[in-house]
């Protein structure tokens, strides 16, 4: 007899023109390869303010399942949000009321957030993450990490910072780390193990960290 599920869970995938194809990919495949085994059932579904975006990079045009207007954000146990390009207008979606008002909603209700590269200003922006740290992609001018700070975030320069439910990274390459970790806190250690396996995703060593500037 096929075995009862245990994790039957509906995550919420934020995108904003300018998204990253890589660091939403990494949610979508992690999520359906985790849901392979019997006892996982994760449905993974997306959305935008106007129902379609372009991404950054490769003039692709993505049409979400839905618009923010039309969710009904208790039906969701966690958000994720990729990260995108500022010259692609990532900003001009991810931090509009729209986008804020679903991220308050999720910390209110103490609810798991992934936020990949400089999604994570999505987050400082709902000031209810005042204290707490974080991390975000930081370049030489430094731009991104002062941003987090003026929010009144404290910056920590490693690849992935948990407070919380709240996951946050600092560029594409952390983006399946930061999948997993959703996964982590949606299922169990086990689950997420197999999963890397499956999927053939090595474990970072401890040479995985290193400051992003140098």
């Amino acid at each position: 007899m096929p075995q009862e599920l245990i994790y039957r869970k509906n995550v919420l995938m934020l995108l904003a023109d300018g998204f990253e194809l890589m660091e939403t990919s990494c949610f979508t495949d992690v999520f359906a390869w985790a849901s392979f085994h019997d006892t996982v059932d994760i449905k993974l579904t997306s959305s935008s303010i106007s129902g379609s975006v372009k991404s950054a990079f490769g003039d692709f045009n993505l049409t979400t399942e839905s618009t923010i207007a039309q969710l009904n954000l208790d039906s969701f146990d966690a958000l994720a949000i990729p990260g995108g390009m500022e010259w692609a207008g990532f900003f001009e979606n991810s931090l509009s009321d729209e986008f804020i008002e679903v991220v308050k909603h999720f910390i209110a209700q103490n609810k798991p957030i992934a936020a990949v590269c400089v999604a994570s200003t999505c987050i400082a922006k709902s000031g209810e993450f005042t204290g707490r740290e974080a991390t975000i992609y930081h370049s030489q001018t430094g731009k991104h990490k002062a941003k987090l700070e003026e929010m009144g975030v404290k910056f920590i320069d490693k690849p992935i910072v948990e407070s919380g439910n709240v996951i946050t990274s600092t560029g594409p390459g952390t983006a399946v780390e930061v999948a997993l970790a959703l996964l982590g806190k949606l299922t169990d250690r086990s689950t997420v193990q197999a999963t890397r396996h499956m999927m053939r995703i090595p474990q970072p060593n401890k040479d995985w960290y290193h400051p992003q500037v140098q």
